[in-house]
């Protein structure tokens, strides 16, 4: 199973939020000194969000792409993402993979011109509360569901996602299990689980049900899984 470090970034500062709230948020310093510091412990691939640019549809870290890409991670990235130049800048700045999740909502076409252009660089973001879509940085809530729209992507050609339980992000409650699984299993997608996870056994209960990787956050910012043996256990 594949493991993600996360650096999420708001105002240019490595951030950690709680349930997606912007006023709820503890600041972990520069993105790339948090960057280097999950590669030092073995992270190969970092999982990089513009918080910033979820909230106000602005992209806006293509600096700290660039910087998080020099040190040599491979970088998947996502937030403000909402016209096929800020996905282009992105890609040039050095993310291996861009996160889409608003603009397939917002913009159906532009999310499937960019899923035909860029292939499987392309990574569905289906963020959930209760089932559906959640967009604009989890302010609003589509009508559809996160199996529905993991569906279409699949048909479109894209080969993973990133499925969040917005109820659970940095929440520490343990993984969604069964709904991140139920993802895997209805749409066919490598599912990367995203939110509440908290212990190695989060981990292990993901990798019995097929999960492809894990992105971790709040988990190893305050040490409730130590990245390093994690990375040993499960690989990077």
């Amino acid at each position: 199973m594949k493991l993600y470090p996360a650096i999420d970034i708001l105002d240019g500062r490595a951030v950690r939020l709680l349930y997606g709230k912007r006023e709820l948020v503890t600041d972990y310093g520069l993105p790339e000194e948090r960057a280097k510091m999950w590669m030092d412990a073995g992270a190969k691939a970092l999982h990089v969000v513009d918080l910033s640019g979820a909230f106000e549809g602005d992209s806006r870290i293509d600096g700290a792409i660039e910087k998080i890409a020099s040190l040599g991670a491979e970088v998947q990235s996502g937030g403000g993402l909402r016209s096929m130049d800020a996905i282009r800048r992105r890609l040039n700045a050095g993310a291996r993979w861009v996160v889409l999740g608003t603009i397939a909502q917002t913009n159906p076409e532009l999310f499937a011109e960019a899923a035909a252009l860029y292939g499987d660089r392309v990574v569905a973001g289906i963020d959930c509360k209760n089932g559906f879509l959640s967009v604009r940085g989890w302010t609003e809530e589509s009508g559809e569901t996160g199996v529905s729209f993991g569906k279409r992507a699949k048909e479109m050609g894209v080969k993973r996602c990133v499925f969040t339980d917005v109820s659970r992000d940095g929440a520490l409650v343990g993984a969604a299990l069964d709904a991140t699984a139920e993802m895997a299993e209805k749409t066919g997608l490598e599912v990367i689980a995203s939110g509440g996870i908290a212990a190695m056994s989060d981990l292990e209960a993901l990798e019995k049900r097929g999960v492809y990787g894990a992105i971790l956050g709040r988990s190893i910012y305050e040490g409730k899984i130590d990245l390093r043996e994690a990375l040993a256990r499960f690989g990077g």
